[in-house]
């Protein structure tokens, strides 16, 4: 059964994630320790594992699987609690093939860490085939690509869990060709925290590039960019509220976007969650069209705090409640 708003769907790797990063280390030190008694099943040609899956299946909570390089057309669905998923980098990619009719990989388990793969054209019928589909608790996604899917990452409703995105690449996603709503690049129903840091995001079709309804969305050393190809509509959308923080990123809405009215929305459908801070700082933002957008449009009654950003082009920094320093 789908999850509330999930048919909502509105090439270089990026460096390392910087060590220096505190939530970056935090975030490592929760998922990245050796867990004792832990087995690596590998998964590849010549393998104990002909296929990812195979090897997912044969996993105990705990385990790290590890894929070859390679191009696997294979989806799996994770139901164990603090598995690794892991690859040999962005040449070991799964592609084209759904479980469940929802995504290259399905998770369910807890506490999961997917890293260092490629996850690419996932389509399903309902129009929002995901690399990812969270529906389990805590969830770190590091060094992994996404590329023309219909949603890059779909997160169901889990008020207690954490998404932490490092180090990661959206490229392509996004659609609302299915008559349904649209699909994003990244679009989270209620979550405890949506974290995203030291990633990229380009070219996304017609959704929002980060669709976000998480109790509080931090977006840290990152890049939100249309390019000169890509038709999104909003860069970030917080449609109902929620703590926001934006630092230190780079936002640029292109030429064929289709929604000329604002890079960032605040409220848009509904405030219905608290709202306990807006603030976008040492942030830069170019409008590359050729007429006047806004850089956030807040519809909450908590203010935005504009701090240190830079905007290039027809801009209008803010409408509704809020200031600029």
């Amino acid at each position: 059964m789908q999850a509330p708003h999930e048919k909502d769907r509105a090439q270089g790797r990026p460096a390392p994630i910087r060590k220096g990063s505190a939530i970056g280390v935090a975030a490592c030190l929760l998922f990245c320790a050796p867990r004792a008694g832990a087995h690596t099943l590998l998964a590849g040609a010549g393998s104990p594992y002909a296929t990812p899956s195979a090897a997912i299946a044969a996993a105990r909570p705990g385990d790290v699987v590890h894929i070859a390089k390679g191009q696997y057309f294979d989806c799996a669905i994770v139901s164990q609690d603090r598995l690794t998923i892991e690859g040999d980098g962005p040449d070991s990619v799964l592609t084209d093939k759904t479980c469940g009719g929802k995504a290259l990989l399905v998770i369910d388990g807890h506490d999961v860490t997917i890293r260092n793969l490629t996850l690419q054209r996932a389509r399903v019928p309902d129009g929002n085939g995901a690399g990812i589909r969270a529906e389990g608790g805590n969830l770190l996604v590091d060094g992994v690509r996404f590329v023309n899917n219909q949603d890059g990452i779909l997160a169901a409703d889990n008020r207690d869990a954490t998404i932490r995105i490092l180090d990661s690449e959206f490229l392509d996603n996004g659609s609302c060709q299915n008559g349904g709503g649209c699909a994003h690049g990244i679009y989270s129903n209620v979550l405890a925290l949506l974290h995203i840091e030291h990633s990229r995001f380009l070219d996304t079709h017609e959704g929002h590039h980060i669709k976000s309804r998480a109790l509080r969305t931090e977006i840290l050393d990152t890049s939100v960019e249309d390019g000169p190809d890509g038709t999104s509509s909003y860069l970030v959308d917080i449609p109902n509220g929620g703590s926001l923080l934006i630092d230190g990123s780079t936002l640029e809405k292109g030429p064929h976007c289709t929604n000329h009215g604002a890079a960032i929305s605040i409220g848009e459908e509904g405030v219905d969650r608290p709202t306990d801070s807006i603030v976008i700082r040492n942030t830069r933002f170019r409008n590359d069209m050729d007429r006047p957008t806004t850089f956030v449009r807040n519809v909450t009654a908590t203010p935005v705090q504009l701090i240190g950003d830079t905007l290039t082009g027809q801009v209008r920094p803010l409408e509704g409640d809020g200031w600029m320093r």
